[in-house]
């Protein structure tokens, strides 16, 4: 059974970090490419991150861009998602998927994100 399973999130200040992990079971992480997405309230999902296959190459939001770092722990079947620097419009629910592209069938529960004064 594919699982995918985020946790990390939080409530934390303007300019703090967190780190987002995303576990997953029911299949071979090593060259799957897992993608973060996140959802506002009142807005549509959109695409944050993702690291893509054999290669680990990194693809970011240009409104994450130099903040946001997506990498992929092979052992511990786990892509994390480094998150500094943190704004107010980064609050939102993230999510991570079996794919870059929004059109995966599997996907993890999410995880909220809060950043307020």
């Amino acid at each position: 059974q594919v699982q995918l399973v985020e946790s990390g999130g939080g409530l934390v200040q303007p300019g703090a970090s967190l780190r987002l992990s995303c576990a997953v079971s029911g299949f071979t992480l090593d060259y799957q490419p897992i993608g973060w997405f996140r959802q506002a309230p009142g807005k549509e999902r959109e695409g944050v991150s993702c690291i893509t296959g054999s290669d680990d190459g990194t693809y970011y939001a240009d409104s994450v861009k130099g903040r946001f770092s997506i990498s992929r722990d092979r052992a511990k079947s786990t892509v994390y998602l480094e998150m500094n620097n943190l704004k107010p419009e980064d609050t939102a629910v993230y999510y991570c998927a079996a794919d870059c592209s929004s059109n995966s069938d599997y996907w993890g529960q999410g995880t909220q994100v809060t950043v307020s004064a």
